[in-house]
């Protein structure tokens, strides 16, 4: 055998054993992203994402750059799944229309008084009832509507059709893209800090420490529905706080 071929078959050997070590972080990372998605979908569709996005990372690993595998590898597995979600969006385009309302109530409200909206003003100012603002958390807590891990990701991951919110200019190639995506991380790290309390724990719980929703509802005394609402309503002040970097679809 040759020294190319050599050279091959050992690496070819190599990308087998990413995989099959980095295996299990497949199902950790798909089933840690079913605890806020609808039944309808699957987690062996996400597992099969999983892996594709697996086997591109093991393939296009470069250890030069500093981050270790199982980070570089998580980043694109999480990327996979996305994309596979992304591709069947299950929300009726009133989930997102309401969504959107309330991301642009909050902005209004937080713009006129200067601290974070209450759920009661964002009810009142788009005319509802608290019950009926609660169930509009819950339906988009389901929805492909603000996703924090597409922002952690952006540039690696871009939203398709009927996205309501699509980080502007950073996506774009360019010298200055870089340098956009830094400025777009650390406003979203600003961004984040910003939160009221209870949410950005929710938040830290949830994609920290990893915690799904029932466990997070455990560790505040509070239901896992409630939990649910709280984490839609970071994600839609987040959403409402980082506008200027974001463009809203048409849906």
């Amino acid at each position: 055998m040759s020294n190319l071929a050599t050279y091959g078959a050992v690496q070819e050997r190599s990308f087998d054993d990413l995989v099959t070590r980095h295996a299990p972080l497949v199902k950790r990372i798909a089933y840690h992203l079913m605890n806020r998605l609808p039944p309808s979908v699957q987690a062996e569709d996400l597992i099969q994402a999983g892996m594709i996005g697996l086997i591109e990372a093991s393939r296009n690993y470069d250890p030069s750059q500093g981050a270790s595998f199982e980070t570089y590898a998580g980043i694109r597995i999480r990327g996979s799944m996305l994309d596979e979600i992304r591709r069947s969006d299950w929300t009726p385009r009133s989930v997102h229309r309401k969504a959107r309302m309330v991301a642009d109530a909050m902005r209004e409200i937080e713009n006129a008084e200067g601290r974070d909206a209450r759920d009661v003003e964002v009810a009142e100012s788009l005319g509802m009832t608290i019950e009926d603002y609660h169930q509009v958390l819950q339906d988009a807590s389901g929805a492909r509507i603000f996703s924090y891990e597409e922002l952690c990701e952006v540039g690696e991951v871009i939203p398709t059709e009927g996205s309501l919110a699509r980080p502007r200019n950073i996506l774009e190639d360019g010298p200055a893209r870089g340098l956009e995506k830094s400025h777009f991380r650390e406003a979203l790290g600003d961004a984040i800090a910003s939160l009221p309390e209870r949410e950005r724990l929710v938040i830290a719980l949830y994609y920290d420490e990893e915690l799904n929703l029932r466990e997070i509802g455990q560790v505040l005394g509070v239901s896992e529905s409630r939990v649910c609402q709280i984490h839609s309503q970071a994600a839609l002040r987040l959403r409402s706080r980082l506008s200027e970097w974001l463009t809203d679809d048409e849906i």
